[in-house]
């Protein structure tokens, strides 16, 4: 649907929730990140000693039990750490937009949900859900006998070692699955797996359901832990994480669009917005974000020149604006995830300056990646969720970077502070080339 023109229902958000290093809820998250604060910290949860990079973004004192019904407490057994950042962000936004559903209300309540089941759909970004290493330790001992493994002995002896859930604890569509199952939403559902690009092509499904009349909420974002040994061990050798040293904060190694950048920190995170037809959310009155004017997306080719944009990136934030039927001029605020990625940054660098030429100096650019991490699947919905509420709140938040941004780009350190936010333009390129792009308008 081109230039944002003849929409037959627009989508607005209404709750946001967030679980990062900062801990769950969006509050905690907007202060973190307005006080200039990086969650990005040694590595409790195991031993990262052996590692050139051994800080994250990690979730401390943590359990899904505190976000469940009592009588769904069981099942929180089967439930990997990325579903858990999951369940509980999807908890904090519905009670954000002041929902009431299964999950809400108490159990056999004759009392109805705000919305029927089959008008709630769920679409949630998830990543290739890492195994923790302990589960796997007692079947990989008995398929290496001699100390080699063997794809015989793990047919024949190694799998009986693992535990008989673990397939359902360990799928990517799980995310999603739990979040329906507590919340009772039976309307489209839908899993993407498109690394950090997962949770904004997510919101972008989501609002394309309600818009066609197949829904009339989503549950929408992403969630991911790579804050594990297979995680670190698998982003350590993609080349995309900084060598720590005696760095003891984020803010001290991951340098947003700075050439000289040696790379990221890992992090795990949920973000989940409840995104409602404007109509009926209006109709409830229910609290407003901001409104999702337009989506995009865009696959990148394989390049070999950092100096070169990403077409894909380009081309989704190209779609996005086409689709809110704005221009560059419209744009007051770009929310990315500021990887510290040199060949990710670089190319949405370029991008963005082919997208909007000498206005992008006027542009602040809000980076994530140096306060929260890189959340994989779920920086996408983090993204979304820390924009809307700078959207709603008019205020920009703190920007970390002990680096020197590419000339041109306004993406330096710098305070949190009021800014005249209309339009705001969110987007994340990843590991995989695909690309997301969205943009959110104020609402009057």
């Amino acid at each position: 649907m081109a230039n944002g023109q003849g929409k037959s229902r627009k989508t607005v958000i209404t709750g946001v929730g967030t679980v990062t290093g900062f801990g769950v809820g969006l509050g905690k998250l907007w202060d973190g990140l307005c006080s200039g604060q990086s969650c990005v910290r040694p590595i409790k949860r195991f031993d990262a000693s052996g590692f050139p990079s051994r800080l994250a973004g990690e979730v401390e004192d943590f359990s899904a039990k505190d976000f469940v019904p009592k009588h769904y407490r069981k099942p929180v057994k089967v439930m990997a750490r990325d579903i858990e950042l999951a369940v509980a962000a999807a908890k904090e936004a519905v009670e954000d937009a002041g929902l009431a559903t299964l999950g809400t209300l108490p159990e056999d309540s004759p009392e109805p949900t705000t919305y029927p089941r089959d008008r709630m759909g769920c679409h949630i970004g998830a990543g290739l859900i890492a195994a923790e290493a302990d589960e796997l330790t007692a079947a990989l001992v008995k398929a290496a006998p001699g100390g080699t493994f063997d794809l015989k002995a793990w047919g024949t002896g190694g799998m009986e070692n693992l535990t008989p859930l673990w397939m359902l604890k360990y799928l990517p569509n799980m995310v999603a699955c739990h979040v329906t199952i507590i919340h009772g939403a039976a309307g489209p559902s839908n899993t993407i797996t498109c690394a950090e690009a997962s949770g904004l092509l997510s919101i972008g499904e989501s609002m394309r359901v309600i818009e066609r009349g197949d829904a009339d909420l989503c549950f929408s974002g992403g969630a991911e832990s790579k804050v594990n040994l297979m995680g670190l061990l698998r982003m350590d050798f993609a080349g995309r994480l900084a060598p720590t040293g005696q760095a003891v904060s984020g803010a001290e190694v991951v340098r947003p669009f700075d050439p000289q950048s040696t790379g990221g920190a890992l992090g795990e995170g949920a973000g989940i917005v409840i995104i409602e037809a404007e109509e009926t959310a209006r109709r409830r009155n229910a609290p407003l974000y901001a409104e999702i004017s337009g989506v995009g997306a865009a696959h990148s080719p394989r390049r070999t020149d950092e100096n070169a944009a990403d077409e894909g990136f380009q081309y989704a934030v190209l779609n996005a604006m086409d689709d809110a039927g704005c221009t560059p001029a419209d744009i007051d605020a770009v929310f990315v995830q500021g990887s510290g990625v040199r060949a990710m940054d670089m190319g949405e660098a370029h991008a963005l300056r082919a997208v909007f030429g000498r206005e992008l100096e006027r542009i602040p650019i809000a980076t994530l990646g140096p306060a929260v991490g890189n959340c994989m699947a779920g920086i996408g919905g983090v993204q979304a969720a820390v924009a809307a509420k700078a959207v709603r709140e008019q205020r920009l938040p703190a920007r970390l970077n002990t680096g020197t941004p590419l000339a041109g780009l306004n993406a330096g350190a710098a305070p949190s502070q009021p800014a005249t936010l209309r339009r705001v333009l969110v987007a994340s390129s990843s590991l995989g080339g695909q690309n997301a792009a969205m943009v959110l308008s104020r609402i009057a």
